[in-house]
């Protein structure tokens, strides 16, 4: 990673605050090391063992007798396929996460090289396809929904205040209706990303 002292660290409640931090910052990221993914492996394989072990019909089995489920049962033929099964809710989870993020990213700035990369480096065009919605023109006069957090929310453009405007529903069922006084379409996106995560429900925060 690049020197990070020349990188603005605004509070948020300096006037500046949200035009600097839709700003990207290059490179967006260091690449991950061998630990970081072993460590990764790690937190996901507590996760999915866990989801496991609440979908297992023999784990199942051992609660309702009041027993203990020693973890050598996970060597259980079914349950690895109930792990299997957790796997893939845990990849069905990633994929609306990236999907999330991309979108974050796309609508704040970054290009549909920028999530490429991210994505492992595919190419623009196959983060394209991946996500249709993700990168749109501020300009456009097209809403397109925000899913975020468990919630929505959709930026609008006040051509008689040459300002953006967003309104919401988070996780929790509060709405939100902005006043048209974003400057920028980045700027809109981040103010509703903002309500949405402050009302997400407990567990449902999304990494952006």
């Amino acid at each position: 990673m690049s020197d990070v002292a020349g990188i603005p660290t605004p509070d948020k409640n300096d006037e500046n605050f949200w035009t600097t931090v839709t700003t990207l910052v290059e490179p967006p990221w260091s690449e991950p090391t061998t630990d970081d993914a072993f460590t990764m492996d790690e937190r996901v394989h507590d996760a999915v063992r866990a989801l496991a072990e609440r979908v297992s019909t023999r784990a199942l089995a051992y609660r309702v007798a009041g027993k203990p489920f020693d973890p050598v049962l996970m060597a259980a033929p079914d349950v690895q396929l109930a792990l299997l099964r957790a796997l893939y809710e845990a990849k069905q989870s990633v994929d609306r996460l990236a999907e999330s993020a991309a979108t974050v990213a796309g609508r704040s700035g970054a290009n549909y090289a920028q999530l490429g990369a991210a994505w492992g480096g595919i190419k623009r065009q196959s983060a394209r396809l991946k996500w249709p919605h993700a990168v749109v023109k501020k300009s456009t006069s097209e809403s397109i929904p925000l899913h975020y957090a468990g919630g929505t929310a959709v930026v609008h453009h006040d051509a008689d205040a040459d300002a953006w405007w967003y309104t919401a529903t988070a996780a929790d069922q509060r709405d939100k209706e902005s006043e048209p006084v974003h400057s920028t379409y980045a700027e809109a996106i981040a103010g509703a990303t903002e309500f949405l995560l402050a009302h997400a429900l407990p567990g449902r925060q999304s990494p952006a």
